[in-house]
C-alpha cells in the first residue's frame, strides 16, 4: 500500500474476510471468533492501517469531540479551566478540543468556523465579544454551546462564570482596609467584559471612601510585560505621586508589577510602599518573590461544570430541550505577603 492511504477493504483483502468482519473486529470485537479476529490484527499490523474515527463518527452522525475556544492560553486560569473540562469529558467518553483565541477576535471567528466544519458535538467558548449571533446559527446545525468565564446577558445559553464584580470590590476593600487611600487598577482593555467587571467592582468598592482615589491605568493586554510596563510608569513619578495601592486585573499582570516593583527598580517596598494584589489566583501567585494576593476563582471547578452544562444540553430529548442554566460562582479573597500590611 506504499504511497497510499491503507483502507477497511485493503485489510479485509489482505485477511481473506469481509468488510464486515473487518468492521466487527474494530467496534464489536466480541463478535468475531478468535482465529479469524488475529487473522485481521495482523492484517492491520502489517499494512500500517490508521482507523479513521472523525470519519466513522461523522458517518454515524455523533461526534465524540467537544471544542473549547480560550481566551489566552497563556494564562494558567483558563490552562486550568480547560483541564478541568478534559477530566469531566473524559468520564463521559467525550475529548475535548482545545483552541486559542489569544484575545483576537479575526481567530475567535476562525475557530468557530473550524469546528463548525468537524461538526463537534458540542462547543465551550470564553468569548472575545458578541458573538451570539453566531452561537445561535451554530445551534440551528445541531452544534450547542456553554459560555465560559462570561454570563450569557439574557441570551439563551448556558453558562459559567464568576462575579468578577464582586471580585473587584473584594480586592479594593481589602486594600482599603490595610490603609490604601491612593489605588490604582491596572488592566487590558475593557472590550474584555471580566476587565469591566472587576474595573466596576473596583470603583463601587473605592466610591464607599469618599477619602480613597482609584486611578485607572489600561494597557493592551493582560500579560506580565503590560504588567511591568504599568508599574514602570509608576516607578517613574516622585514618591508622593505614586499609589499606595494596586489592584491587577488578573495575576499575569501583577507579577509583572511585582518584578517591577521589586527586581527591576528595586526602589518600592511590597507591601510597605505598595500593596499588590491581584485576579485569578494561578498557581505562580504563591510562588513569587514576595507571595502575591490575589481573588481566587475555582478554575477547574469551572470547567467540569461547563461539561456538566453542556451535557445537559447535549442528552435533551428531541423537540424538548433543556432549560440554559447559568452558574455564578463567588470569588474568595487570599491574603498573602504582598498586602499584608495590617496584624
Amino acid at each position: 500500500m506504499a504511497g497510499g492511504q491503507v483502507s477497511i477493504k485493503d485489510v479485509a483483502e489482505r485477511a481473506g474476510v469481509a468488510l464486515g468482519t473487518v468492521s466487527n473486529v474494530l467496534n464489536r470485537p466480541e463478535k468475531v471468533a478468535e482465529p479469524t479476529r488475529a487473522r485481521v490484527l495482523a492484517a492491520i499490523e502489517q499494512l500500517g492501517f490508521v482507523r479513521n474515527d472523525a470519519a466513522r463518527q461523522l458517518k454515524a452522525g455523533k461526534s465524540t469531540s467537544v471544542g473549547f475556544i480560550l481566551l489566552d492560553v497563556r494564562n494558567p486560569f483558563f490552562t486550568d479551566v480547560g483541564r478541568g473540562a478534559e477530566q469531566q469529558a473524559a468520564k463521559h467518553g467525550l475529548s475535548v478540543l482545545l483552541a486559542n483565541s489569544d484575545d483576537q477576535p479575526d481567530r475567535e471567528h476562525a475557530y468557530l468556523d473550524l469546528f463548525e466544519q468537524q461538526r463537534v458535538r458540542g462547543l465551550l467558548v470564553s468569548p472575545l465579544g458578541n458573538v451570539f449571533d453566531r452561537l445561535e446559527r451554530l445551534r440551528t446545525h445541531g452544534i450547542v454551546t456553554v459560555l465560559v468565564d462570561r454570563v450569557a446577558d439574557g441570551r439563551p445559553f448556558s453558562s459559567v462564570s464568576v462575579d468578577d464584580v464582586a471580585g473587584g470590590h473584594l480586592a479594593v476593600t481589602h486594600l482599603i482596609e490595610q490603609g490604601c487611600r491612593r489605588i490604582a487598577f491596572i488592566g487590558g482593555p475593557v472590550t474584555i467584559r471580566q476587565v469591566a467587571d472587576r474595573l466596576f467592582g473596583a470603583n463601587k468598592a473605592a466610591a464607599e471612601h469618599p477619602d480613597v482615589e482609584l486611578e485607572v491605568l489600561l494597557k493592551d493586554g493582560l500579560t506580565v510585560q503590560h504588567g511591568r510596563a504599568a508599574a514602570d510608569a509608576i516607578v517613574q513619578r516622585p514618591p508622593g505621586r505614586r499609589p499606595d495601592g494596586v489592584f491587577c486585573a488578573n495575576d499575569l499582570l501583577a507579577v509583572g508589577a511585582l518584578q517591577s516593583f521589586t527586581m527591576l527598580n528595586g526602589r518600592i517596598d511590597v507591601p510597605g510602599d505598595i500593596a499588590l494584589i491581584g485576579y485569578d489566583d494561578i498557581d505562580f501567585a504563591s510562588a513569587t518573590v514576595v507571595p502575591l494576593s490575589s481573588i481566587r476563582q475555582p478554575s477547574v471547578l469551572m470547567g467540569r461544570t461547563a461539561i456538566d452544562l453542556l451535557l445537559e444540553q447535549i442528552e435533551a430529548e428531541p423537540g424538548n430541550p433543556v432549560e440554559p442554566r447559568s452558574v455564578v460562582f463567588q470569588p474568595e479573597l487570599i491574603v498573602r505577603d504582598s498586602t499584608r500590611r495590617l496584624a
